[in-house]
């Protein structure tokens, strides 16, 4: 009886000599090419929420073929806010941004697509009613990097 314990034991041992080495291999494996997009905002927090700003705004975005999308409230005392926006894409992906006034009116939707004229946008918004402020940042399939900015303007 301890014969055949020990070679079932052996049995799983020899298994498991096998399965490591090959599940270490497996996770070495990890492909650099995986999809990937991320958006990230910096500003004075509202009501210490990652969502909720005021004042200032600006942020960074970078993909390799992924699709993120990124909402936020931000309080805008004026009726505009100033934007600019700029990306270094390959010729894949595009960049997105979404504004609505307090009252829900969309006052900018802008968009930029890699690899073409202009990499950049800038400007003021549409006049909207002052209060929170909805922004919405979307990149899609982007391959690349990015940065946008946000300030109260009139």
């Amino acid at each position: 009886m301890n014969v055949l314990y020990f070679a079932k034991a052996s049995v799983k041992a020899m298994r498991l000599l096998i399965m490591v080495p090959a599940m270490v291999l497996f996770l070495a494996c990890n492909n650099d090419d995986d999809n990937y997009a991320r958006i990230t905002v910096n500003g004075t927090l509202l009501i210490e929420d990652r969502s909720d700003f005021n004042g200032d705004i600006d942020a960074s975005f970078t993909g390799n073929g992924g699709t993120a999308t990124r909402s936020f409230i931000w309080n805008n005392n004026l009726s505009r806010a100033d934007y600019n926006a700029d990306i270094t894409a390959t010729s894949d992906g595009s960049f997105q941004m979404i504004v609505e006034d307090s009252e829900g009116v969309v006052v900018l939707d802008r968009s930029i697509q890699g690899g073409s004229e202009p990499d950049s946008i800038d400007g003021v918004t549409d006049a909207g009613a002052s209060g929170i402020w909805t922004v919405t940042i979307r990149v899609t399939n982007f391959n690349g990097d990015g940065s946008f900015s946000l300030s109260e303007g009139d």
